[in-house]
């Protein structure tokens, strides 16, 4: 797939154990982005963050069982982000999402 020079960014962020039908929320959302074709999805783990309800989640070691925040990065085509936003709603009961426009500078696989 070739990403056109403008794209978008769709930033997700939610906890590491939110759920979706019983799953991970975070790797239902990748295999969705990945059914679709869409160009890539990273899942990024945060040590300390908080969120709507002021709730502090942090990594320190006496609080290891704390819902540690979880930042999902998807970059493609404006058309293909639209389409997903629909569903994404769906999934996502507590969260922020973010887009915005991205310069895509090089998307390569493979040998050069």
């Amino acid at each position: 797939m070739k990403l056109p020079e403008e794209a978008e960014l769709l930033r997700i962020f939610i906890g590491e154990s939110d759920r979706h039908h019983g799953r991970l929320l975070y790797e239902v959302i990748v295999e969705e982005a990945r059914k679709r074709g869409m160009a890539g999805a990273t899942v990024l783990r945060g040590i300390m963050g908080f969120g709507a309800h002021s709730r502090m989640h942090t990594a320190k070691i006496l609080r290891l069982s704390e819902d540690l925040p979880v930042i999902i990065e998807i970059v493609d085509r404006p058309e293909r982000i639209e389409a997903f936003l629909p569903d994404l709603d769906k999934m996502i009961r507590e969260g922020l999402v973010t887009l915005e426009r991205a310069k895509v500078i090089a998307y390569r696989y493979g040998p050069q």
